[in-house]
């Protein structure tokens, strides 16, 4: 297998909401301001029409030499079993790239008004896709025993 090198260049910011990568919390508004040097407001011409939006992120508030490409325990809980970098949506990640599904309050020409985003004030934002309910998992829905018990409190 060889390495492949992608270049990418962030189609909007995140502004406002969180200041703090934290692991909760994430009810708070916030704004994705797409780049207006690029595009128009043509180019979110129907998004209106969607409750919820997938955005893929890169994270940039972490520390570029804290990878975890070994085990470990899901907010450093003992009680959890340690997993590796795949079974976690954790950011110290090769590629620092994050997905977040935010619910979509309005469209101000091309700013995003969303709730429950998983990023932080200042986040570049590589894409944006509507939800669509039949791009959702199909059958059964399986998950770990410790990822049910880390997130049935949060918000």
């Amino acid at each position: 297998m060889t390495d492949e090198v992608f270049e990418v260049a962030p189609v909007a910011h995140v502004i406002g909401g969180r200041r703090e990568a934290t692991d909760d919390h994430w009810g708070t508004e916030a704004i994705i301001r797409i780049d207006d040097r690029r595009f128009t407001v043509k180019s979110v011409q129907g998004l209106e029409e969607f409750s919820h939006l997938e955005i893929v992120f890169r994270f940039r508030l972490t520390n570029p030499t804290d990878l975890g490409f070994g085990g470990s325990s899901a907010r450093d809980n003992p009680t959890w079993p340690e997993v590796g970098i795949f079974a976690h949506r954790d950011m110290p990640r090769i590629n620092w790239l994050g997905v977040s599904r935010a619910r979509l309050l309005r469209v101000d020409g091309l700013d995003l008004h969303v709730a429950e985003l998983d990023a932080v004030d200042g986040t570049p934002v590589l894409d944006i896709k509507p939800w669509f309910a039949q791009c959702g998992p199909r059958g059964e829905i399986r998950q770990a025993r410790w990822s049910t018990e880390m997130l049935d409190n949060h918000s």
